[in-house]
């Protein structure tokens, strides 16, 4: 997976180099001048993508996340993977639920520009069960966020991606986009004691890297994010930390080196009710439960 960068910035200058995502990231990656040149017609699709609303961890990427329903006097939310929680990897199985946080996070601009801190609440909810996900509860409403920075959320899409479909990854942590498309779908993506459904596969063109774990995937037609970015396979190995394998309905193993994955999110907002308290027990929520 993406791991979180713990002592990455130390590597770097260690080492002026890095294999991400397992431990560092290049002394390159850390410049967001120095992006990878994507085709013409990637960057013209990407203008419409800003950085307006992601923000960056300590260690990951992440985004102020609202539902279609979400209001805006309500506490406002943040998204990103589940193995980007401070309080280590869910074990497989387990579920992270209304847990104390005082976690901060730097919320970006439309270019980059970290414009302010806003803090979290509460660990809303975290796994690494069938998905990657956490979400953060925040002490900030949409409105005072908006009103304060002149930041909206990113709107989560409630209907599942769509194959082909041309995407953003924002990487808060790095203030760098990356620009592909969504390549497939994966029935189950393996790695070390972790098995996620129905994943994300992009095609060659999004290399990410340590530190973009929890960048949300963004539609460029749509604005509205759609998965969440959370490992890639960097060495060829089968099914082993950072090396993800894919296997489908038959069993079937296929090792993909070099290519990045994402989780879904357009069921999140199936188990988020009334003042974006989640609700595990609601119709249509089909996350893993404690």
């Amino acid at each position: 997976m993406k791991k979180p960068l713990v002592g990455a910035l130390f590597a770097v200058l260690l080492l002026g180099a890095g294999i991400a995502p397992a431990t560092a990231a290049t002394s390159h990656d850390a410049a967001p001048a120095a992006h990878t040149a994507v085709k013409a017609d990637q960057q013209i699709r990407a203008k419409a993508v800003t950085f307006a609303g992601t923000v960056a961890l300590s260690n990951c990427s992440g985004s102020v996340v609202r539902t279609p329903s979400s209001q805006p006097g309500d506490p406002a939310l943040v998204l990103s993977n589940g193995h980007c929680l401070e309080t280590g990897f869910p074990a497989p199985g387990a579920v992270v639920y209304n847990r104390s946080s005082s976690r901060s996070f730097t919320l970006l601009n439309a270019s980059g520009s970290g414009v302010g801190t806003v803090r979290a609440s509460k660990i809303a909810y975290g796994t690494m069960t069938d998905t990657d996900i956490s979400v953060y509860q925040l002490t900030s409403t949409y409105a005072q966020i908006e009103s304060r920075y002149g930041i909206k959320a990113l709107e989560l899409s409630t209907t599942h991606p769509v194959a082909g479909t041309a995407i953003t990854v924002a990487s808060g942590y790095w203030k760098r986009m990356y620009n592909c498309n969504v390549d497939g779908f994966v029935y189950r993506l393996k790695e070390g004691s972790w098995t996620w459904k129905d994943s994300v596969r992009y095609t060659s063109a999004c290399q990410t890297i340590g530190g973009t774990s929890g960048s949300p995937v963004i539609d460029n037609a749509t604005g509205k994010v759609v998965a969440v970015n959370n490992t890639g396979n960097e060495d060829g190995g089968r099914c082993t930390d950072n090396n993800p394998c894919e296997v489908d309905e038959n069993g079937q193993v296929t090792v993909r080196q070099g290519i990045n994955y994402a989780q879904e999110t357009y069921g999140i907002a199936a188990c988020i009710g009334t003042g974006n308290v989640f609700d595990l027990n609601r119709a249509g929520c089909a996350l893993p439960k404690p």
